[in-house]
Formats: C-alpha cells, structure tokens, sequence
C-alpha cells in the first residue's frame, strides 16, 4: 500500500487559484454596509452574525469591533467579552481552503483557532469560520445548483472545486443552519463561474444564489455586495430581479456605477452595489446613487420599480428627466429596432471575402481577422433566415456591445452608421429600420448622437451587451429632420441641473466618420 502524502500547497499557487470573480472587501466599504444596520445590534449580546462567502474575515473583524465596544458595560472583562464574541455572536462559511486560514488569522489571530496564539481558545482549528470542501452535482455537464461546467471545474483534489457549500447545502442542513437563528447575515459572495459556453468565455452569475439561499434562513437582516447587473436582469437574474424588486423588503441600496469607487483597480461592468434587506420592516427604499460627479450623495426614498413599469431607475437624478420624457405619451424608439441576430446570421459567421454571385449580400461583421467596425463581407441569399423585408431597405446599423468603459462620461453606446438596400449583418449588429430614404437614416443617426438619447438608453443599460430592450425609454421622433441636443433639452423641457447631469454621464459622439 503506499504511502499516504499530505498535500502542502504553495501560498502563491492557491492564491492564483483563487477565482477572479472572487473580489476582496475594503473594510471601509464593509463598514459603511454594517452602519446601515441598527446599531443597537453591536449592543445586545445575543445578537448572531453570519458570513456564508468568508473571504478575508473583514466582515467579522469589524462587527467584533463594534461588539467589544457595544457590549463593555453588560460584560466588562475583556477576556471574558471577547471569549462571548467570538464563540456565540460570529459565524461563517469561507469560500476556499486559503481563505478560510486567511480569515481565521483575521479575526482570530491565528490560523488555527485551537492554538495557543488565538484570541479565543476553541477546542477545534476551525473555530466558527468553517471550510468543507464540496463536489458539484453533475448533470449533462453541469452543476444542477451553481451552472459551473464539469469541463473546467471537475478537477483533482489538489485544486479548489469552486463548489460554494452555501449555496450546495441540501434542505437538511439548511434546516440545522436556519435554527441557529442568524439575526444577520452579511457576505461579498463569488460572481459567477464559468459555464462552458462561448469557448470559455462565458460564465453564469451565482451570487443571487447566496442571496436567495441567505432568505431561506429567515434572518432580520441581509446585506450584501455584488454586482448591479441585476437591475435589469440578464442570464438566470430575471426571476431573482423581478422578486427583489417588488418584495418591497430591501430598504436601502448604495449603487456604484464605477465598481472602482468601492473596488479600486478591478473592473466590474455594470458597476457595484450593496443593498440592506429587512424581513419584518417593508416599505420604500432610500437609493442612493453614488457618481463621480457628485460630491455629497442624498438619497431618494422611493418604490424599485417606476410606477406601471418594470424598470429600476438607478440615477435618483434621472427620474425626474424621465417623467418629463413620458409626459408626452410618445411611442418607444425600440419599435423600430431588431432582436438579436437580425438576418439570422450568428456572431461566429464571417461571409466570405469576395462576391461569388450577383445577389451575394453585402454583410457587416466584427471578430477574428475582421474585428473593425463595419467590415464588409458576402453572403448568399439563400443563408438569410429572417429579416428579408429589411433587406431592400435603407437602414441603420449599430453594435449589440456598447461602450465598454465604466468611468463617465463615456459613450454608453458605439458609432451607429448607414446600410444602404441590399445589405445585411451578422449576430455583431442590430438594425434600425427599415426607412424609405437615405436622409431619414442620417436623421435616425443624428439623434443616436444626442446624449439626450444616449442618456435615455442608459437607464436601462446595466452591462456592456445592449439589446433591444435598452432602447425602450427612448421616445420616438419625428425623422424627417435630424436632432440635436439642444432641441431636444428645449422640447422636453430640462433644467440647466438636469442637462448638466446628462452631460455628466454621457460623453459627446461625432458622427462624421458614420459612413463605412
């Protein structure tokens, strides 16, 4: 039989195996998350705090500061203090093998809770920040819980799994976990994980997982950050969107367009975001819209959800703006553009380079050794499975990806340019149209190029993917005359504070060079 070897990890190899989408909390930020709560908590000894995505122990550390504080007078020996804290009030699960060493040197000092150097003597290493490692559930190649992809994370047992034993638990533990009776729960849980699609590329978000898990415990409170994209739904984020926004339970949100503002030198598209959730105080919510051109932030207590609507609007500021836009009852510019893939044509078609037949369509594609704007290939007609009352049109054309930039102003959206009849796209554009003339394309693009348009799309554009939907808050113009911005702040009725704002966020798009 040989001999058993005991895995020993370098420090620098488990750390580069650390998920990227596993982002460390500043302790400022966790401390701005923990003073939305009441603050009598830190004063009542029974008060049970729990961290289902333990990464740093920041969270921890800093609630057992304000405890030591808040509980001086009802247990005055520090020693004794310090021993309640840290054995009945602070509880969690850490993500990986390193980070739960890494927290338990945070909070107790010492990696190892039952040696002599921790704060607390616990009568295992653990103490309450535990780590089990969990395999995933497969099924036809993915986890049935989380979405990973068994190719990329069904690995040896040298390597983490990413297999999150929060949200893994069957009812059974959560049952045993639920009658701890968790007053608070707090946690920066993982993204996403990869699910194996797009070459790799592609992963599914999972951090609504450990909020929704988090609601099964029935705690008072939960906090969290993670990323805004929820805000307007996206890859299995749809239903979890629709019950957080109308459950009128979450109290406060802290939104951070530039996830640099909390996360400084990481890019998170989207932006950041940290919420307060009750469970037995329902209401409105105070939003308040953190920008880098706003100095004090004031919040706005108001319904998620815009009267008869289902849109969050993220920009306290913008509603105001909005009301006035929807004041006129005007159609939505959406009307006029395609879904996804609009001749059919995916993303990965690049036509061929040279026309082989007379009714070869002229196609615009991006990517591989074609990844410019507008980059014209062929294609036959007979490849063209939908969109064909299009093609004889004059049209517009414009990237499905907008901007790919966080920090404002910035362009929100790319250059849109003129199709002229008899050509296509593929999966890489979205068509605008079809119109009668050239003039009424040109019109169409001079108001894409207002920030006031730009602006409006914003509202509902929380990722860098810009489908049809984002266009829906745009009102329809008349396009027999192109539009400026000024018009447009004129027949709306803007203040000079609401242009100024627009222009904050919206950078200016030049238009001269829209022809390809």
């Amino acid at each position: 039989m040989p001999e058993k070897v005991n895995y020993n990890p370098d420090i620098l190899s488990c750390l580069s195996n650390l998920s990227s989408d596993e982002v460390f909390t500043p302790p400022e930020i966790a401390n701005d998350m923990l003073d939305m709560l009441p603050q009598e908590l830190f004063r009542n000894p029974n008060t049970k705090f729990f961290d289902p995505g333990c990464k740093s122990g920041v969270f921890l550390r800093e609630i057992a500061k304000r405890l030591n504080d808040g509980l001086k007078e009802q247990i005055p020996d520090i020693a004794k203090r310090m021993e309640h804290i840290m054995k009945r009030q602070l509880f969690a699960i850490s993500i990986t093998q390193i980070t739960a060493l890494l927290s338990r040197r945070s909070v107790y000092c010492s990696k190892d809770a039952s040696s002599r150097y921790s704060v607390v003597s616990f009568t295992n290493p653990d103490g309450n920040i535990k780590y089990r490692r969990i395999e995933h559930t497969w099924k036809d190649g993915r986890c049935s819980i989380c979405g990973a992809s068994k190719d990329i994370q069904d690995r040896g047992e040298e390597l983490e799994t990413h297999a999150y034993e929060f949200i893994h638990m069957n009812d059974k533990e959560i049952r045993e976990l639920k009658d701890m009776k968790f007053d608070v729960i707090i946690a920066n849980p993982p993204y996403q994980l990869s699910d194996g699609g797009g070459n790799g590329a592609s992963a599914k978000p999972i951090y609504h997982l450990f909020v929704q898990q988090s609601i099964r415990l029935n705690p008072r409170f939960i906090t969290m950050i993670t990323p805004s994209r929820w805000f307007s739904g996206g890859k299995g984020l749809d239903e979890y969107r629709d019950k957080m926004l109308r459950s009128k339970q979450i109290r406060i949100i802290h939104d951070f367009p530039d996830a640099t503002e909390i996360f400084p030198g990481i890019q998170l598209k989207g932006g950041a975001s940290y919420f307060l959730w009750e469970r037995d105080n329902l209401g409105l919510c105070k939003v308040y819209s953190h920008t880098n051109i706003t100095e004090e932030v004031l919040p706005t207590e108001r319904p998620l959800l815009e009267k008869g609507g289902d849109t969050f609007i993220r920009y306290n500021q913008a509603i105001p703006i909005l009301h006035k836009v929807q004041s006129k009852g005007e159609k939505s510019f959406a009307e006029y553009v395609s879904q996804r893939m609009p001749f059919g044509l995916p993303n990965t078609y690049k036509g061929n380079k040279n026309r082989s037949s007379k009714t070869d369509l002229e196609t615009y594609v991006s990517g591989n050794d074609r990844d410019i704007r507008g980059a014209v290939s062929y294609t036959p007609i007979s490849l063209v499975t939908k969109g064909n009352e299009l093609i004889k049109c004059h049209k517009v054309f414009i990237g499905k990806a907008g901007s790919g930039s966080d920090s404002f102003p910035h362009p929100i959206l790319p250059q849109p340019f003129y199709g002229k009849p008899m050509t296509i796209c593929n999966e890489s554009y979205l068509v605008i149209g079809g119109f009668r003339t050239e003039q009424e394309c040109r019109n169409v693009i001079s108001y894409i190029a207002t920030r006031f348009f730009r602006f409006l799309v914003l509202l509902k554009k929380a990722t860098q993917n810009a489908p049809k939907g984002v266009y829906e808050l745009v009102p329809m113009q008349d396009f027999s005359r192109p539009w400026s911005d000024e018009e447009l702040y004129k027949k709306y009725s803007l203040t000079k504070a609401e242009i100024e704002f627009i222009e904050s966020l919206v950078r200016p798009m030049d238009i001269g060079g829209s022809d390809v």
